[in-house]
């Protein structure tokens, strides 16, 4: 996580957009009175919410932590894929 103040963000603004959706990195924008803000990706912040989703439903977690286990236990199946034909 990178913590640059406003100023040198607002001096910098490309370069610091780029080392957050390229490198994904998380920044945290300092100000002043500590009304600090965090800049992140779209997409980190998509899979931020969609982690928030999976892991706030029961079902969801308890049927996720279950294919982990069996994975983890070397129960798993591998099947070749199958080439739809165009109709």
């Amino acid at each position: 996580m990178l913590a640059v103040n406003y100023t040198n963000l607002r001096d910098n603004m490309k370069a610091y957009m780029d080392k957050v959706t390229d490198d994904y990195e998380t920044m945290i924008v300092t100000r002043k009175d500590n009304k600090n803000v965090v800049m992140l990706s779209e997409e980190a912040y998509n899979n931020l919410l969609e982690n928030s989703y999976i892991m706030s439903h029961k079902i969801n977690f308890d049927w996720l932590m279950e294919s982990k286990a069996q994975l983890e236990n070397g129960n798993v199946k591998t099947h070749e894929l199958v080439e739809a034909e165009d109709e």
